[in-house]
């Protein structure tokens, strides 16, 4: 694993939050698994508009601790057949906090959302 991707892994695994340059800087919340970030918009969700067409996205991981900028990279954007990746919805579910729904939230998303991957690129 290079040292950049090592450094993507530890510093998405460490924060549960990101940012994300669309129209203007855009908090996201996220989870880590199989060697991408995930993420979910719409569908009552957070709003991160026009992600979903984008091929690339420019992204930020920032400390926990003190808010320090850890690493920005490029990441390639792919919408996730939610039924053929329910083992990474199922991570993505377990970072939500609070959700109104929690016992049908993988059923609201598959109607409502779109569940997102950002593969980082080496």
């Amino acid at each position: 694993m290079s040292d950049d991707i090592a450094a993507i892994e530890e510093g998405a695994k460490k924060s549960g939050i990101l940012w994300l340059a669309l129209d203007r800087p855009r908090l996201a919340w996220h989870a880590w698994h199989d060697g991408a970030i995930y993420l979910v918009t719409g569908g009552g969700e957070q709003d991160l508009p026009g992600l979903g067409a984008l091929d690339r996205v420019r992204v930020t991981l920032r400390s926990k601790d003190n808010g320090a900028r850890l690493v920005e990279f490029d990441a390639e954007v792919s919408v996730v057949d939610q039924a053929a990746a329910a083992d990474a919805v199922a991570v993505l579910a377990k970072e939500r906090l609070n959700a109104p729904d929690s016992e049908h939230l993988t059923e609201r998303w598959a109607r409502d959302s779109t569940v997102l991957r950002l593969t980082p690129q080496r």
